[in-house]
């Protein structure tokens, strides 16, 4: 993540440092974290950081908790300042209140760089903090954590997952070869290099779930899990409107948990281990997707293919970004790559393949 700097010093301030900071350590909690914002928290005694911490996997404590445990000398959180990329929460959950806590050990000092639009914070937690007597200061790099916070906010704002739009495709624009040009058995056609296939299992991990349509499933067989990095594996989600994909595709091998969105009603064709869900196929799929993920409390979902599903997300305008890699070949013919009626904002050069992101702002 780039941080701006103040264009007047052409350098952080002191404020802006330390965020940038909780920033980068918060990224630690991407994809286990969720529904719980990644959070990161910095500690600073006279200039020195004295402690850090980032939100626990889901559950588990906090980043403000995990920052004032790693402190060695609790006595000098008398004197320190606290530096958080979120609010504070002052509500009881799966754990309790942190602005409870901070006021606890007498943290006289507190650096927030957004204010938490979860209807049970939303200035909640400020109002704690000054009620004790603690001096609060906000919106310190606002947009910086803004974009870090992005899929807790999504999913607060706007009641839907923060969505991820991935392919690959051919220097002539195809997603996806020929039937002839594919082999007998139901395997991925690689496109991309093992480098990109590796970031884009890193990008797994960092979200709570992975959706992909029938064919994809019928024709390339994929696996939908983290093998190439370290972390969690995210839901797999398939659209299979009459049931067509048999039991031996590994989208249904209850190694890791999948839901399938179908429009069979009739539960005695569903399979023990596999969730599933109804939705309308001839009308609104993409917003009837955001509901249900929505229900099920995921925060993000990276939509990896195949090119009618990506194309029906971006067809209702429900998608935030983009990411496409440009492979090194020509296919000529084949399965023509989704249509973005925009242009990139980024170009990353990934081994010998480009990375054009796109957003919908």
């Amino acid at each position: 993540m780039r941080i701006t700097s103040d264009p007047k010093k052409n350098r952080l301030t002191s404020d802006e440092k330390y965020i940038s900071r909780c920033i980068e350590i918060a990224q630690n909690a991407l994809g286990t974290a969720a529904p719980n914002p990644a959070v990161g928290a910095v500690i600073v005694y006279k200039n020195k950081i004295i402690g850090e911490g980032h939100t626990s996997a889901y559950g588990g404590p906090h980043a403000e908790v995990n920052a004032i445990q790693s402190v060695a000398d609790t006595s000098l959180l008398t004197a320190a300042t606290l530096y958080v990329t979120l609010e504070p929460c002052s509500h009881f959950g799966q754990t309790p209140p942190c602005a409870d806590l901070i006021v606890k050990f007498g943290i006289p000092k507190i650096v927030i760089g957004l204010v938490d639009p979860h209807e049970k914070v939303a200035g909640n937690g400020i109002k704690k903090l000054t009620d004790a007597g603690c001096k609060v200061l906000t919106g310190i790099l606002e947009k910086e954590c803004r974009e870090h916070h992005k899929r807790f906010l999504t999913f607060h704002e706007q009641k839907r997952p923060y969505i991820i739009l991935k392919w690959a495709e051919t220097l002539d624009g195809f997603i996806a070869p020929e039937k002839a040009k594919r082999a007998t058995a139901a395997e991925p056609y690689w496109i991309t290099s093992t480098y990109a296939r590796q970031l884009v299992h890193q990008w797994r991990s960092q979200e709570q779930g992975i959706l992909v349509g029938t064919n994809t499933v019928l024709e390339d067989n994929p696996k939908l899990n983290v093998r190439l990095w370290e972390g969690k594996n995210p839901l797999r989600i398939v659209l299979d409107r009459s049931l067509k994909i048999q039991e031996d595709r590994y989208v249904l091998d209850r190694s890791i948990p999948s839901l399938v969105l179908t429009e069979v009603a009739d539960t005695s064709k569903y399979l023990d281990g596999i969730q599933y869900e109804l939705i309308d196929f001839s009308k609104d799929i993409a917003q009837q997707i955001c509901r249900i993920l929505w229900k099920h409390k995921l925060t993000s979902v990276l939509i990896e293919g195949g090119a009618k599903t990506i194309q029906t997300f971006i067809d209702e305008e429900l998608w935030d970004e983009a990411r496409v890699f440009i492979g090194t070949t020509y296919f000529k013919i084949g399965t023509k790559a989704p249509s973005l009626s925009r242009s990139s904002i980024e170009t990353k050069k990934i081994g010998v393949n480009a990375l054009k992101i796109y957003r919908n702002d």
